[in-house]
């Protein structure tokens, strides 16, 4: 209808007054969208407040419900809680209760047993007091019975004690002299049998030869005049020969032979070599004398050695070093009592090795043992000390197993170490071998000397009548006078002789030594 009214009278109205009205409707119309809007604006917020306050009724009304769930399950909780807390208060009681009654009981109990107890402390200390006076009168009566005694026997406490101290000392020690004669006794029989066994199975295995040499050496000449070459002008190859040696040269005992003499058997030998050569070679100087006696002290040091390594096969020890080996291979020079003591080692080595098998031990440690046991002779030219120490400390500076050195150290019983079982097994084997038949051989000198000191110590001890020596000095009699040694002392006597005797004698094997007391009684008939 605007519009109309608009189109129709458009044309009767002027240009300024159209612009007018144009603008007019359209104020009109913004002014319309603009209170519209509002309305409509309005209407929406309106809308918007009525939902939020429908959703806060509803949250209130939740909230409210669930406040109300749990002011209930609240409410069950604590009824429950009580109700199991009446339930474990009263199920205490009940045990308080029973607690109670137990303890009343109890002590119902203990007041009747300390009545009973009382009554008898009453009639405890009634007794204990008609014991004391029994006892002061048996005191009494003792002290009197005691005094009569002393009165009667002339004799105080004091001195009978001490006549039943000495009476039973006697007794004691007849006792302990028979009971030891019998334990020594059975256990010499069984020990004896069981080493018998031992070492005869040993020795029969193991037994080896023994090379005897003398303290010369014969080189055999092609002809007189070699021996004039060998004495040289004014006798300067002579004296540049032991010289170089050490070794003395006796010319005058046969035509056609030298003789070498010296008491060390390594330069005896080696001189031996060096003379040989020169005789081979025919020419003898004090230059050629020096040569000849350098290549003979490299041959023996290699002959040494094969000999050590030799000896170290047969005895069955592997794996020594070659500086234990060439010392080893120098006791092939050297002997002990005529006995070379490279094969006494080497004998020492198989007999240590079979009675270490029979006793279940190491056989290989005490072969070993048993082959370096002597190797300190090889050292007593250079160092001294005794043999055994020196051999030890040379086999521990070159690595050798402390136990091997050990028992090395220990093999003979005046060293004072501990060297373990296959110590005592390795000096077992040495008597051995050097106590067998055969083995060693002794001067007369020595022999006749060493028989003399066995009776000298013998005849040391009291009660001692005469002395024997038999069977070359092993097996020692004794006769003693029966009235100063008694039956059971005989044994006593017999044990310090044999210690007396290892302590003062070195001597090989072992002493026998037998004490003989006989009571004769002879009476005369007329």
């Amino acid at each position: 209808m605007l519009f109309a009214l608009t189109s129709s009278t458009w044309d009767g109205l002027s240009d300024g007054v159209a612009i007018l009205i144009i603008a007019a409707l359209l104020l009109v119309g913004l002014f319309l969208g603009y209170a519209l809007r509002g309305l409509v604006g309005r209407w929406q917020a309106e809308s918007i407040e009525k939902r939020m306050k429908l959703r806060e009724e509803e949250s209130e009304a939740e909230i409210k419900a669930r406040q109300k769930e749990a002011a209930i399950s609240a409410r069950a909780v604590v009824v429950r809680a009580k109700e199991e807390f009446e339930a474990s208060t009263k199920k205490r009681r009940a045990e308080l209760q029973a607690i109670e009654d137990r303890q009343t009981q109890r002590e119902a109990n203990l007041d009747r047993k300390a009545a009973a107890l009382d009554a008898r402390e009453t009639a405890v200390a009634a007794k204990a007091e008609a014991a004391d006076t029994a006892a002061r009168d048996a005191t009494a009566k003792n002290a009197a019975a005691d005094a009569r005694l002393q009165e009667l026997a002339k004799m105080t406490h004091a001195d009978a004690r001490r006549e039943i101290l000495v009476q039973a000392n006697a007794e004691l020690r007849a006792d302990a002299a028979i009971l030891s004669r019998r334990i020594q006794e059975a256990a010499r029989e069984q020990g004896e049998a069981i080493a018998a066994r031992i070492v005869a199975d040993a020795v029969q295995r193991c037994a080896v030869s023994h090379v005897n040499e003398l303290t010369t050496s014969a080189v055999t000449l092609p002809g007189a005049e070699m021996k004039g070459r060998i004495v040289g002008r004014d006798g300067r190859n002579v004296r540049a020969f032991e010289s170089a040696t050490g070794v003395q040269l006796l010319l005058d005992d046969a035509p056609d032979s030298v003789v070498l003499s010296s008491f060390d058997p390594m330069r005896r030998e080696i001189a031996r070599r060096a003379l040989e050569a020169l005789v081979a070679d025919g020419r003898i100087q004090p230059s050629t004398i020096e040569n000849a006696v350098a290549a003979a002290r490299a041959s023996v040091a290699r002959t040494t050695e094969e000999r050590g390594a030799e000896a170290a096969a047969e005895a069955g020890v592997p794996g020594l070093p070659v500086e234990i080996l060439r010392l080893v291979g120098a006791l092939g020079f050297r002997l002990s009592f005529s006995q070379n003591v490279l094969r006494h080692s080497v004998e020492v080595a198989l007999l240590s090795g079979a009675m270490a098998a029979e006793m279940k031990l190491d056989a290989a440690l005490a072969r070993r043992v048993g082959f370096l046991h002597d190797i300190g002779k090889a050292i007593t030219a250079e160092k001294r000390g005794a043999h055994a120490a020196l051999g030890a400390e040379f086999l521990l500076a070159h690595g050798e197993d402390p136990k091997v050195c050990a028992a090395v150290a220990a093999h003979h019983a005046d060293a004072g170490t501990d060297g373990g079982v296959y110590g005592v097994i390795c000096a077992a084997a040495d008597a051995i071998s050097s106590a067998r038949p055969g083995a060693r051989q002794e001067n007369v000198g020595d022999y006749i000397q060493r028989l003399e000191n066995l009776e000298k110590i013998a005849k040391s001890h009291a009660g001692v009548q005469h002395v024997f020596a038999v069977q070359a000095g092993r097996d020692l009699r004794v006769v003693v006078d029966p009235a100063v040694v008694a039956d059971n002392a005989a044994s006593e006597l017999a044990g310090e002789i044999c210690r007396d005797i290892s302590a003062q004698l070195k001597f090989p094997g072992m002493i026998r030594v037998t004490v003989i007391r006989e009571l004769r009684c002879v009476e005369y008939a007329k």
